[in-house]
């Protein structure tokens, strides 16, 4: 089997790194987290040109792949930059489920806009109590006619401050957690009835809770059939899960690198620390978590483009979010130990990163939820 990536991907990742290189150092990253946006939009309008918000999308749909060995490489790349513009938001979560529900000129024209950096969203999914549990949607939908009221409750809606469409996951009917019943709209931010709670995430990006109250919407808005949409979703946050894991071992290489890097300058008893055999056996360890993850995370890639059975493709995921997530509390905890008192202050980007693979570590489902899921789906 070739674990090589092709040339147009090498490519690719090698273009993420000179743009990292030369405009998106830790300062410049500082500064656009503490703007009023929280990301830059210059560039957000650069991402579009060069293509890579339409790296999630298949050929038939305008798009540059659309495989999850694509948005792998560029995650990844991410991760080592602790990029804080909505790709995931948009172009994985939100674009997602565009891709695979809506159909004909809209499909076209909302696929349009979101790689030509028109329009952003945010995947309105999580609710209080939810958990991880994907199907656990109270938030609801009543048909009349020609429109649908939704009334409910979401949190922790990812860019759910800048996105001018909410891609919201509502239940038009059955039980609070059956898999039947759930839909999805679009509902434009700006709608009466859409009340938002913006905040920065510990990880300085931007999320928000968001209450709709009777908000009505055309039934035109509901992506594809009413109450099946609960496996696409599952599958775009499969996806979306993939992609975080990559952008976490970016992170975590980074957090090796630079806890190596530490080491070598910084002095005790007039040496190096970095001479020190016991640290030297704990940044090993470091490395090997670091090799193990971004190995089975290409695994899970290629099994989501492969033709295995959906069974195996979600067995697949689940191995690779549990063992990145324990490759996040080992060298993540070991990192910030290394570098002492001073890996935890702000003006280092060793504790941004370790905050960042932190949060990765419990999106879309902590390390312990895909144990789990993991071992029942073993059955």
């Amino acid at each position: 089997m070739d674990f090589s990536y092709t040339e147009v991907q090498q490519m690719l990742k090698d273009q993420v790194q000179r743009f990292v290189q030369k405009s998106y150092d830790f300062d410049t990253r500082n500064k656009i987290i503490a703007s009023e946006q929280g990301f830059s939009a210059e560039n957000w309008a650069l991402f579009a040109e060069l293509g890579w918000l339409a790296v999630p999308f298949t050929e038939e749909d305008g798009g540059l792949g659309g495989s999850a060995v694509d948005l792998i490489v560029l995650m990844e790349e991410f991760g080592k930059a602790n990029l804080v513009e909505p790709f995931l938001a948009t172009a994985v979560l939100g674009g997602g489920l565009v891709a695979r529900l809506a159909e004909g000129d809209r499909k076209e024209q909302l696929l349009g806009e979101i790689m030509s950096g028109e329009l952003q969203l945010a995947l309105a999914f999580s609710e209080e109590g939810s958990r991880f549990n994907l199907a656990n949607v109270t938030t609801s939908a009543k048909a009349d006619g020609d429109n649908v009221t939704i009334s409910g409750k979401k949190v922790a809606a990812l860019n759910g401050t800048a996105a001018q469409q909410l891609v919201v996951v509502a239940r038009e009917s059955g039980e609070p957690t059956s898999r039947d019943g759930v839909s999805v709209f679009l509902v434009d931010a700006a709608s009466p009835g859409v009340k938002l709670q913006s905040y920065p995430t510990i990880d300085g990006k931007r999320a928000a809770d968001i209450t709709f109250t009777d908000v009505t919407v055309p039934a035109s808005n509901r992506l594809g059939e009413a109450g099946k949409a609960l496996a696409v979703l599952e599958a775009v946050i499969d996806m979306a899960t993939v992609g975080v894991s990559a952008e976490a071992v970016g992170a975590l290489e980074m957090l090796l690198h630079k806890t190596v890097e530490y080491s070598k300058a910084r002095t005790q008893f007039g040496v190096p620390i970095g001479t020190f055999q016991a640290l030297q056996h704990r940044m090993a360890d470091m490395f090997v978590e670091c090799q193990l993850a971004r190995s089975i995370v290409l695994m899970a890639a290629m099994q989501i483009d492969s033709s295995e059975p959906e069974q195996e493709k979600n067995r697949a995921v689940s191995a690779a979010k549990s063992r990145v997530g324990k490759a996040i509390r080992k060298v993540g905890q070991e990192a910030i130990q290394i570098h002492g008192g001073i890996g935890t202050t702000e003006e280092l980007d060793v504790g941004h990163f370790f905050k960042r693979v932190t949060a990765l570590e419990v999106l879309f489902g902590n390390t312990d939820f895909h144990t789990d899921r993991f071992a029942q789906l073993s059955d």
